[in-house]
């Protein structure tokens, strides 16, 4: 088993290395799942018939008399919560919190909207996602940093692909949180590829401390991104969002499905505090739980799972989409690069995590900012989501790539305290040779 070591250290850095800072992320100690491709850290892109993409033709607008019961007061009520108002004056200055919810933004960049009053209004100095220009701007105007696979974080494990759990991601500036999914006995669970490999707990839990967070936070708007690996029934997604609280949050769209051009401002989300926005890959089925959107009709991705260092800026999925349709949604850029292994005709897709200084950098050879730079550049506007590995690595590098895409400064200190008992990935030779071998025998059998 020990002629696997020298392989796998080019995935994982020394003990001293550059990311030490890297956190609760090393190598499993449990068996790997029963597939010819073993994930550890990385993603599989979805084959087979089983995984369709909806093909729709024609916009369907919602009206309140198309939903029923508590669903159409979620689509159409004002909330009464009194974190939001219109104008409140500030106590203690003389600053004010000016959100107008008929604001429409129509700059085709990430730029400030400016806004045309017979009155002058006071300058609103309430951030809305952490800027104040962002609360007059639509929702598919901004560029927001993504956590990929949010709740995986969890220590000794090499298959996590984060440090910091969900609360201190949106703390330090997370705005969508992407996760997957497996159901198990019944009931749904964070996991990666398979809950033998990676178990971060139930779906619930996972959603009660997002909505906790976005109670807290009445002027921030959230979007989820619920990977559906099992392919189970979008109403099994129901109960735990609304037991968890974050159901009350979530964002009805008006029409199925949303443009580009379609989606409200910040502040209109905000005053009606349906300000959490919830995407799911595959299952959605927006006239049984419309608050569930379908990714794909709204947003394309770029190649999923990224092994290539030049991240090329090209629609991966949904598949077939033409150029005039992509241009008319949003977008998602894959930017958590992974690396393959071969190893006794196994092959091991990893996060490769010795690169994520130059990965998630502002500048140089695959990083973040050339990548950004090159979307922007081939599809005439910039990014939606940016998709990372370890969003910590860099101290807010991920962010300031975010800020000169939406025309912002950022200037905000990054990032929570990655846990002083984690252990940072190395090559532990016996560690990594047992690993590797039962994960290679669990293949096989």
């Amino acid at each position: 088993m020990l002629q696997y070591l020298p392989l796998a250290c080019l995935l994982f850095p020394a003990a001293h290395g550059q990311n030490d800072n890297v956190g609760s992320n090393t190598l499993p100690t449990i068996g790997l799942p029963s597939t010819s491709i073993l994930n550890l850290g990385g993603d599989l892109v979805p084959t087979g018939t089983e995984f369709s993409y909806q093909s729709l033709t024609s916009t369907v607008t919602l009206s309140p008399g198309s939903l029923s019961g508590e669903t159409a007061l979620w689509a159409t009520g004002l909330s009464t919560s009194t974190h939001a108002s219109s104008t409140t004056p500030s106590s203690s200055s003389t600053s004010f919190t000016v959100l107008q919810g008929t604001l429409q933004s129509t700059t085709p960049a990430n730029a400030t909207a400016t806004v045309n009053s017979t009155s002058t209004q006071p300058a609103n100095t309430q951030p809305c996602n952490n800027y104040p220009e962002f609360c007059a701007r639509q929702y598919s105007n901004i560029t927001e940093v993504a956590a990929h696979n949010s709740p995986f974080v969890v220590p000794n494990n090499a298959a996590s692909n984060q440090a910091l759990k969900v609360i201190d991601q949106l703390n330090d500036g997370i705005r969508m949180l992407h996760g997957q999914t497996h159901m198990i006995n019944g009931t749904l669970f964070c996991c990666h590829t398979s809950c033998d490999l990676l178990n971060a707990g139930t779906a619930e839990s996972y959603f009660t401390d997002i909505a906790g967070w976005v109670r807290r936070h009445p002027y921030d708007v959230v979007t989820l991104l619920i990977g559906n690996a099992d392919l189970v029934n979008v109403n099994d997604y129901a109960a735990p969002l609304q037991s968890s609280g974050l159901a009350r949050y979530a964002y009805i769209p008006s029409e199925i499905p949303m443009g580009i051009d379609d989606w409200p401002t910040l502040s209109e989300m905000i005053l009606t505090q349906k300000r959490v926005v919830i995407f799911m890959d595959y299952n959605a089925n927006q006239t049984a739980v419309p608050y569930i959107l379908d990714e794909f009709s709204h947003l394309w991705e770029t190649p999923f799972s990224p092994t290539d260092r030049n991240f090329p800026c090209i629609q991966q999925r949904p598949p077939g989409l033409s150029i005039e349709d992509a241009q008319q949604r949003m977008y998602l850029v894959n930017h958590n690069l992974n690396t393959e292994l071969t190893l006794a005709g196994i092959t091991i897709l990893a996060a490769t995590v010795s690169l994520l200084n130059e990965t998630n950098n502002v500048t140089g050879p695959g990083s973040l900012g050339e990548t950004a730079d090159d979307c922007t550049e081939r599809w005439s506007r910039p990014p939606n989501f940016l998709l990372v590995d370890y969003y910590n690595v860099g101290a807010g590098s991920v962010f300031k790539v975010a800020a000169e895409l939406n025309n912002v400064i950022y200037d905000r200190e990054c990032c929570g305290m990655v846990p002083s008992t984690a252990i940072p990935l190395r090559c532990n030779s016996v560690l990594l040779a047992s690993t590797l071998g039962v994960a290679i025998v669990s293949a096989l059998v």
